[in-house]
């Protein structure tokens, strides 16, 4: 069954000790339903952009690691879901159900498959 990577998007000043009851509740219940129709393959939280760290190749074959995301951005991936859904509608009805309990922009997007 194909795989969709449904991603969470915050602000880069996102603060998630405003995440309310209400919003952990309702991303609990979205995250048992996913279980019980047997849609998520994976779920999982991101720390904020400020704790990444980059990788780059140098042209000598050394590799840089650096502070911080590796694009600058307005906005963050601030966690995620990868479901087996039958096609993209199957994982958008997902993902609608998604920006409402998260209350934030979700991007679906399908995994590459290859045969």
């Amino acid at each position: 069954m194909p795989q969709y990577l449904v991603a969470i998007h915050h602000p880069e000043n996102y603060d998630p000790s405003l995440e309310d009851d209400a919003m952990i509740r309702d991303i609990g219940q979205l995250n048992e339903a996913m279980k019980a129709a047997g849609a998520r393959f994976f779920a999982g939280g991101l720390e904020s952009p400020n704790k990444a760290r980059s990788l780059r190749k140098q042209s000598d074959g050394k590799v840089v690691v650096t502070d911080g995301p590796y694009i600058e951005s307005k906005e963050h991936i601030g966690g995620f879901w990868i479901l087996e859904a039958a096609d993209m509608d199957a994982a958008l009805a997902w993902g609608r159900k998604a920006v409402v309990a998260c209350r934030a922009p979700v991007e679906v997007r399908a995994f590459l498959r290859h045969s």
